[in-house]
């Protein structure tokens, strides 16, 4: 997002975009024209996407509410899911704008994602004066379109199933912890449970296990023609360094490919060795992405 593009809001023009936009819920029925709107920008707003395909627009599954805004003819410019996650898709800051005043009427967030720049127009608007500094962590978007070759492919590799509920739980809880500081285990033992299994008898969990051990995990989160999404990738420690997660990552994309023009995954930028691998396996950097995690009061 450019300078020039934050300058327009002065004192005046914030003023009056207050009653030039307005958001509303969306409600079930909207969802062909809310994906065309995201369409434009597929790889960004994956988990927008992802949610409405997998849910529709009003689903407890979806964790929150849709919300959009609209110009003065009826047409979007911007979609956003308040709940567990805050994440939305708006044309221009007027509706980040607009976005973050109504998210004060809600209540506190666990968490905004998106493009750093957006994001932090968000939570410059959001927040209170006095409120804490969230804790930010900052992503690598990266993209796969064409995958790579390797000697040895990964012939274990497969969906998992639900007798595989807990391992892959705690290997996800594990990731979790080390991303945000937070167990899911610990704060909705059952849910997260329930939501691993759900994604599991939908086929969208890989893993290469030997007897009770998970060497590699991966879980398709959305899934579109445009772009797959890709999340909780995990190698097991006593693999690392030995090629394996590499041949099984490049192993899935392959088979993910046939079935959409990319693959995209999210990694923190700290990460060294995810980076490198990631890399290695053919990704190339999309874009940088943030996610806040506003601080108790």
């Amino acid at each position: 997002m450019s300078h020039a593009r934050l300058d327009i809001f002065s004192e005046t023009n914030v003023a009056s975009s207050r009653s030039a936009t307005t958001v509303e819920r969306l409600v079930s029925g909207r969802e062909e024209e809310t994906l065309v709107f995201l369409s434009a920008r597929p790889v960004n707003t994956f988990v927008l996407s992802g949610l409405i395909r997998d849910n529709g627009l009003e689903s407890p599954r979806n964790r929150g509410d849709f919300h959009a805004c609209r110009d003065a003819e009826g047409n979007l410019t911007g979609v956003a899911m308040f709940g567990h996650a805050t994440v939305f898709a708006a044309r221009t800051d007027e509706q980040i704008v607009a976005f973050a005043r109504f998210a004060r009427t809600l209540q506190q967030m666990h968490l905004i994602a998106g493009e750093p720049s957006e994001v932090e127009l968000f939570w410059k608007t959001y927040a209170r004066t006095d409120a804490a500094p969230p804790n930010r962590v900052p992503f690598f978007l990266y993209e796969l379109r064409h995958h790579i070759e390797v000697p040895a492919p990964a012939p274990q590799l497969r969906p998992a199933d639900l007798s595989q509920v807990e391992q892959v739980a705690l290997v996800h809880a594990e990731i979790a912890i080390e991303t945000s500081g937070v167990n899911p285990l610990e704060i909705d033992r059952e849910g997260f449970l329930r939501r691993t299994a759900e994604r599991i008898a939908k086929g969208r969990v890989w893993v290469c296990a030997d007897g009770k051990q998970l060497n590699f995990k991966a879980d398709v989160i959305s899934e579109m023609p445009e772009v797959i999404y890709l999340e909780g990738v995990y190698v097991a420690p006593s693999e690392r360094g030995k090629g394996f997660g590499l041949r099984c990552l490049a192993s899935l994309c392959s088979e993910l490919l046939q079935r959409a023009r990319a693959v995209a995954v999210l990694v923190v930028t700290d990460n060294t060795p995810a980076v490198s691998l990631y890399k290695r396996a053919g990704f190339k950097l999309y874009s940088d992405y943030l996610i806040l995690y506003p601080q108790d009061e």
